[in-house]
Order: structure tokens, then C-alpha cells, then sequence
């Protein structure tokens, strides 16, 4: 294989015809065509239906506004080309090309052979080009579509109430394959822990005009060393002209390594069929729900997700997206760097797919991916014909696609069908067509319509401050206290995922979204600083991920969300004070950081006032998520605003193994007024230092009699 990586020409046209007789601009592959040089003007601008939609919803525009096909485009051309040339030295009897992902569809010329069209905008392309390529210089064209309008309305671009962009591109790698005949088309592992082993199922193509017999090998090594650790004996296959057969083998692996996000252990398989070798790295483990425990299972044992949502999609449309997505070392530092110390071992890649080098590196990282396909539909806001209706038999071809670009990566833990999504369509067709092509029977997720599986989990969307958010009554953290404060939303026996909650967010300058702007004026009043919003964010989110850690009624809490777009039109945002740097806002690092600690806590108590010299009983929740006993010194502290100690009262504390604890303590305030900060922490001794973990509320100290909540 040769990568086909690098800087193209790109050039624009109305007609698809258009081909382009000069090439004046480059842009980058794989990228997006934002960032051609020189620049295309109004290049993205593109209002979908269902942001018009939403428009319409909010009243920003007439309803007379609403469309039914795809939605607007605001430029004057409908396709890009890109073109590049290549030298090959030596032309084999087999030739693929793959695109692995292109926006939106993608159609191929190789020295002006048209090779064919791939319309899924988020699925690889693969074309037979043996008939085309030659040896020595060749010329390669890939056209794609400049807005999804120009898709078949069968076709799924995406759909999304708040991207307000959508900007096109051949955002993932671009290869050739070369090898003899016979060659093998498909690599499916799936692994078998109970008795160390693997399936690998082998699809195999004869080319020739002739049949062919040959020997299928396997054998597997470590990711990076070349000791063998296990084979298979060669298999004879025979095959037909023309013929495309799928073999499937058991291969022991004795004593093989397990994956998990603390121990990220991979190893590769390579295969041959003499006339084409190919290699397939995997992991060894297994991910499941249960609907009995309502709980995750990773390798046999429960399995708590802590962790966030990353929003590709929407982040191609930010000023500063550029290049950064397939920037190696950008990617590492948020995939691996960042969820470290933030204690996040999972991810949900929300609405839109990320290119293969993410699920590489968290492959690499030790990451559990919800790996959710770009569907948002929501329900019918205007009426069933304004709803989008998708063509099952066209789902099933895209999912089909989907998973077999996928699901030879160990963090691919869960197939998400959608996001808040009233479709019957996905549980009664398309999930039901497709599961059973998974060797490895993950678990899918349907969003808000029946789980299709007996076992398969549900998400929740709790959205705290919602309604307050959108003129209702203000939510106040003090209900927390009672009992169960809040439940799940989402009304299922089954295990549940809490992937969206909060509803807070705010622009990467402290500014309001547009979901926010009544909110912070009501937590906060119109005069509050832009640092005052953020830290209130950080304080409200964490108090509200450890809440419903400390509960234990999720098998998986992921804040909404890590990495989106930041625009003053915008709807959601992230959490970077500088994404280019990757440098998170400092409160929300502190206080988000503690939130997800493996063994976490939570404080009990929001009253914003309480009675100086009073005694209050203060529960403290703790939960463990490691699968070891941990003991230590549990402190209350309470601090004035210059961070001086003015009480404390510490106890012992032990929780066993991925236990969860209710400490009561007796609290005496001090005899003062004004406003402080009151401490819980947690330390615990761990690899030979100290731990310590805590979570914080304010309160003022008011004069006996003048308590008021």
C-alpha cells in the first residue's frame, strides 16, 4: 500500500461535468476545502433543513422559511475537484483504491478512466482500479460534492439542528493497494476471551478469468514486537472466477493479553494468500451490557465510563479547525494527554465519524468509543412531512459499510444508531439487518426509541437547566439533597447512558450560546464578567457529574461536550480557552478533573446560606470505580475567600472495590459571617504517593435568625 497523502490540487464548477481545464488552488488530503490556498470565498455556507427548522422554532425565521429537500446553499458552485498525480513503479495484477471518507459523495477518473461513484459521506470508497492504473505516472481526479444538496435525497449527508456549516472535503486518507492474485477484500477479527482465542474471518476476491487454488495463512505477534504467539495451519481455498468467498478460522492464542482502557494491549494479525499480504491489528477483549444489573461489562467484570462527547463534525466548521484534526500531535494531546488527566476512559465520537487515525490512536490510548452514526432527527416539530424520513434499504447499505470500517478496533465498544432520534425504522429494520454482521456482538444504542436488543443500553438527556434556560422556573441545586434529588429521563429498565446533561454551556470567550443567553442572565444578572460565567459553569457541571456518579443509576456519565465549534451564532460549546494550544479553561480543568476521578465523592449540601455556629449533618458520597479496596482520611474544611482555614474535622474512610459509601458527619460552622468555601477531600494512598480528590460548595455564614435558602 502507498499512501496518496499530501497537498492536491482543488478547483470548484457548478455542473458535474465541469472537469477543471487549469489547477490554480491546492488544498490539503486529507482535510477540508476551508483550507485551500488561494481561499474560496463562501465555501461551507450552506443552511440544511433542519437548521432552518430550528430557525423557524425559535423565530428567527418565517415558517414560510421551511424547505423540503436538504436545505440552502449560499455559493455559487456545487462540486470540488481534486486532482493529484503518482508514480508506480511496478503494476501488479490487483489495484484498490480507498478513500476512506469524503464529503459529500465521492466519484473517481484515473487517467481519465471514470472508476465510479461512492455516495456515503461517511463510509470508505473503494474502487477496482487495476483496469486503469499503469506503471509509471498516473493522474488521479476525485470529485465531491460542495453542500449535501447535491446528494440523492436517499442519501445521508448528516443531519444535525445546530451545525450551521457544513463544509466538504476528502477529510480521510487516500491509498493504493497493490498486490497478486488472489487478494483478500475484508479483515474481520473478533476475539474470544473465555478461551484466548480469535475468529478471523478472511473475504477473499479471484480476480482471474480462471479458478484458482491457493493456502489462506494466519499468524499473530504482538503489536510491536515479531515473536509469533500463534497460527493457524494453512487452509486450501478454491475459488471460482470472478469468485468473492468468506473464510472463517479459529486461532488460539494462548495466554494473550487482555485490552482495557487501563491496559491497552494490542497485537496484529497478518494474512496471505500468496498472492496478498495484509495486516489487521486488534485488541483482545470483549464490552457488554446488562439489563438485569443495568451495568457495563468490560472482560467479564462491571466497567464504569466516565468520560465526554467530541463533535467532529460541528469542530470542522470552527475559525480554528483548519488543518488540526489530522495534525498527529493535536490529536494525541486531546485523545491522550487531556482525557488522562481529566480520568475520562470514554468517549462518544457524537453525530458525524472521526477519521481512522482517531480510532488508531485510541486503540493506542485505551479509549471506549460510542461510536455514533450522523443521525439527528429529533421528532416531528412541523408536522411528519418536515420530519426527515430515512430509506431503510440505503441505512442498511451505509451501517453495513460503516461497521466494516470499523470494527476491527478494540475502542469500538458501542454502535450508536443515532442521536435523539423518533424513528421506529432503526430498531424494527435497519439495526435488526445489520447486528448480526458484528463477529464481535457489540451492544447498539438507539437513542429514544425501544433498545433493538435484550441487553442493548439506553442514552439520557436529563438537561438540568433546561427550562430554566428557556424562560420556565429556575432550577436549583438544592434539590439535589433530597433523596434521589433527580431521576434518569430516560424511563427504561434497561442499562442507561448519561452522554448530554448540564445544558449550560457557553462561547470559549465566557459569552453565552444562543441555548444560554437567558440562563447565566438569571443564575448570574446581566452585569456578570466573562470569568464569572465560567467558573459558575465549572462549579454547576462538576456538582452535577459527581451527583450522578455518586448514584450509581448510569453504567456511563459523559459530559456534553469536549471539543465542538465555538461561534457567536452557535448553539453548544466546548471548553478551550485556546483549541489550538488544547488549553482547557483552568476552573473547568480543577473541577471537572475532580468530578471524574476514579474514586470520586460528593458533598451533599447546596444551601447557598446557612447559620453561622449552627451544626449541620453533612453526607459525603463516595464510589469507587477500580477494582481494589481503597482507605484513607476523609476532611471537611471549610475557607474564606483568601483561602485561610477557619474549621476542619477529618474521618477515616474505606470503600471497597467498586463500592460505593455514605459518610454522615456532624459539621460545627464557626462563629463568623461572609462567604466561604466549604471542602470535601478525600486522600488515599495509590502506587506509593498520595491521592487526594475533592468537591467543594459556597456558602455564606449568616447571623442566627436571618437564614434563608
Amino acid at each position: 500500500m502507498f499512501s496518496l497523502d499530501g497537498t492536491w490540487d482543488i478547483e470548484d464548477s457548478k455542473e458535474p461535468d465541469g472537469i477543471p481545464a487549469v489547477w490554480k488552488h491546492k488544498a490539503p488530503v486529507p482535510g477540508l476545502a476551508h483550507s485551500a490556498q488561494p481561499a474560496f470565498s463562501h465555501v461551507d455556507e450552506f443552511d440544511s433543513r433542519m437548521l432552518i427548522q430550528n430557525r423557524v422554532r425559535a423565530g428567527k425565521q418565517p415558517k414560510s422559511a421551511l424547505v423540503f429537500d436538504a436545505g440552502v446553499s449560499h455559493q455559487d458552485r456545487n462540486w470540488f475537484w481534486y486532482h493529484r498525480t503518482f508514480d508506480v513503479a511496478k503494476v501488479r495484477r490487483v489495484a484498490i483504491l480507498r478513500i476512506k471518507k469524503a464529503q459529500f459523495g465521492a466519484a473517481a477518473w484515473l487517467n481519465g478512466i471514470k472508476i465510479g461513484e461512492h455516495l456515503p459521506c461517511f463510509t470508505a470508497a473503494i474502487f477496482d482500479v487495476s483496469h486503469a492504473i499503469r506503471q509509471g505516472h498516473n493522474e488521479l481526479m476525485v470529485r465531491v460534492g460542495a453542500h449535501p444538496g447535491v446528494l440523492p435525497a436517499t442519501v445521508s449527508a448528516g443531519t444535525d439542528f445546530e451545525k450551521i456549516r457544513w463544509t466538504p472535503g476528502i477529510y480521510d486518507d487516500v491509498s493504493v493497494t497493490l498486490s497478486d492474485n488472489p487478494a483478500s477484500e475484508n479483515i474481520h477479527v473478533a476475539t474470544r476471551i473465555a478461551d484466548s482465542s480469535i475468529e478471523a474471518q478472511t473475504t477473499v476476491h479471484n480476480f482471474e478469468k480462471e479458478p484458482i487454488s491457493f493456502d489462506l495463512t494466519q499468524r499473530v505477534h504482538g503489536w510491536k514486537s515479531v515473536v509469533i504467539v500463534a497460527s493457524s495451519e494453512p487452509q486450501r481455498i478454491t475459488l471460482a472466477p470472478g469468485e468473492t468467498k468468506a473464510v472463517l478460522q479459529t486461532i488460539a492464542v494462548p495466554g494473550a493479553q487482555l485490552w482495557s482502557p487501563e491496559s491497552p494491549n494490542l497485537y496484529v494479525l497478518e494474512t496471505s494468500t500468496g498472492g496478498d499480504t495484509a495486516t489487521t491489528r486488534f485488541g483482545m477483549r470483549e464490552f457488554r451490557f446488562d439489563t438485569a444489573t443495568q451495568r457495563a461489562y468490560l472482560n467479564g467484570r462491571i466497567y464504569f465510563m466516565r468520560g465526554s462527547n467530541i463533535t467532529l463534525h460541528r469542530f470542522f466548521e470552527d475559525p480554528f479547525s483548519g488543518t488540526l484534526p489530522w495534525d498527529e500531535t493535536w490529536v494525541r494531546k486531546l485523545l491522550v494527554e487531556i482525557p488522562h488527566e481529566m480520568h475520562w476512559n470514554s468517549f462518544r465520537f457524537c453525530i458525524g465519524p472521526v477519521p481512522d487515525r482517531w480510532l488508531d490512536i485510541a486503540d493506542e490510548a485505551g479509549l471506549l468509543i460510542q461510536n455514533e452514526y450522523f443521525v439527528w432527527t429529533g421528532n416531528a416539530w412541523y408536522g411528519r412531512e418536515n420530519q426527515v424520513h430515512f430509506n431503510s434499504d440505503q441505512m442498511i447499505q451505509e451501517y453495513n459499510q460503516w461497521m466494516r470500517d470499523n470494527w476491527n478496533h478494540p475502542s469500538v465498544a458501542i454502535w450508536d444508531a443515532n442521536n435523539e432520534t423518533w424513528d421506529p425504522a432503526f430498531g424494527e429494520k435497519i439495526i435488526p439487518a445489520v447486528r448480526g454482521l458484528d463477529l464481535s456482538n457489540r451492544p447498539w444504542e438507539n437513542s429514544y426509541n425501544r433498545p433493538q436488543g435484550p441487553d442493548d443500553p439506553v442514552e439520557d438527556h436529563p438537561y438540568e437547566f433546561q427550562q430554566m434556560a428557556d424562560g420556565g422556573p429556575p432550577f436549583s441545586m438544592a434539590a439535589l439533597e433530597s433523596p434521589g434529588g433527580m431521576s434518569p429521563g430516560a424511563a427504561s429498565g434497561h442499562a442507561l447512558i448519561l452522554n448530554e446533561y448540564g445544558w449550560l454551556w457557553l462561547n470559549r470567550d465566557g459569552t453565552p450560546t444562543e441555548l444560554t443567553k437567558n440562563l447565566y442572565q438569571g443564575l448570574l444578572g446581566k452585569d456578570a464578567t466573562a470569568q464569572q460565567r465560567l467558573a459558575l459553569n465549572a462549579y454547576l457541571l462538576a456538582g452535577i457529574t459527581e451527583y450522578w456518579r455518586a448514584y450509581r443509576r448510569y453504567a456511563g456519565v459523559l459530559h456534553f461536550v469536549y471539543l465542538s465549534s465555538s461561534d457567536p451564532a452557535g448553539y453548544t460549546s466546548d471548553h478551550f480557552r485556546d483549541v489550538r494550544k488544547l488549553e482547557l479553561h483552568s476552573d473547568f480543568r480543577d473541577y471537572m478533573s475532580n468530578a471524574f476521578a476514579p474514586v470520586g465523592l460528593y458533598l451533599n449540601f447546596w444551601q447557598p446560606t446557612t447559620e453561622s455556629g449552627s451544626v449541620r449533618s453533612l453526607p459525603v458520597m463516595l464510589v469507587n470505580d477500580e477494582y481494589r479496596e481503597v482507605e484513607g482520611t476523609l476532611t471537611l474544611e471549610l475557607t474564606n475567600l483568601q483561602g485561610e482555614q477557619v474549621a476542619a474535622q477529618a474521618t477515616k474512610f474505606r470503600i471497597a472495590a467498586l463500592g460505593q459509601e455514605t459518610l454522615y458527619n456532624d459539621f460545627k460552622f464557626p462563629h463568623t459571617t461572609g462567604d466561604f468555601l466549604l471542602r470535601a477531600i478525600i486522600r488515599y494512598p495509590e502506587d506509593s504517593k498520595d491521592v487526594s480528590t475533592q468537591s467543594r460548595r459556597k456558602v455564606k455564614l449568616v447571623e442566627p435568625g436571618k437564614h434563608h435558602n
